[in-house]
């Protein structure tokens, strides 16, 4: 489905990025990963994307400092001669109700989530328009369709995500890039395993198929939307939550 193209998925080392490197790559992708945090992470990844028969390449970088995602942006089209798709999943919480909320929490989720989305699309945009399926995708949330209480930076940063969706997708078509947004619900990752079984009860019980999602359904939405088969679709949010935000 994806064979010969080369993916640029941020944070990839690990959670719904790493599903979606791996499931990218089963379909032919090469995968490039900036990635921060442990080096190992994102080396094991590279590893089992690579014995899948692609290429793959770990870089470390901070998605929110503009420079440093241009200087890595253009190893990855060195590397890769090219880029096809751009994935934004890179993303941090630092929750707390508003009240206790300190500017650099709020600043920061959104210079990471959001500012991070707009730096990996403004310096990769122009090899994606040279592609002949360039595809953006960006990883925004329910809670910035909905809100969440004690997430007034992360439910804005997700929300700012949709606005970059609908005006890249406007920008970019005539071009034949599409952009869209994949709004998660309650995933199952590591984000969510160390939380007691009360919370997880509490949170299965707000969704109607009574579940939490998987980091792989996240995935194979993403890929599909990176393939050709949606190459109409645009400037959409698809929403991945079991229901909740019905």
């Amino acid at each position: 489905m994806l064979k010969g193209k080369t993916a640029v998925i941020t944070g990839a080392s690990r959670g719904i990025g790493k599903a979606i490197a791996l499931k990218m790559a089963k379909e032919g992708a090469n995968i490039a990963i900036p990635y921060v945090g442990p080096k190992e992470l994102a080396i094991e990844v590279c590893k089992e994307i690579e014995a899948l028969g692609v290429k793959a390449k770990a870089y470390e970088c901070d998605v929110s400092d503009f420079a440093q995602a241009k200087e890595v942006c253009d190893k990855i089209v060195k590397d890769f001669d090219g880029v096809d798709i751009s994935v934004n999943n890179a993303g941090i919480t630092k929750d707390t109700l508003m009240l206790k909320m300190s500017e650099e929490d709020f600043d920061s989720v959104i210079s990471v989530n959001l500012k991070g989305a707009f730096n990996f699309t403004k310096h990769l945009c122009r090899y994606i328009m040279k592609s002949s399926a360039g595809r953006i995708i960006n990883i925004s949330s329910v809670s910035g369709i909905m809100g969440n209480a004690g997430q007034a930076n992360y439910s804005a940063s997700k929300a700012g995500i949709i606005g970059l969706t609908k005006t890249t997708a406007r920008e970019f078509a005539s071009r034949k890039v599409t952009c869209n947004a994949i709004a998660p619900g309650f995933i199952n990752t590591a984000m969510t395993a160390d939380l007691p079984e009360s919370v997880l009860e509490s949170v299965k019980s707000q969704v109607p198929l009574k579940r939490m999602g998987e980091a792989n359904e996240i995935a194979d939405l993403a890929t599909f939307l990176a393939s050709e088969s949606a190459s109409y679709i645009t400037g959409e949010v698809i929403r991945v939550d079991g229901g909740m935000c019905i």
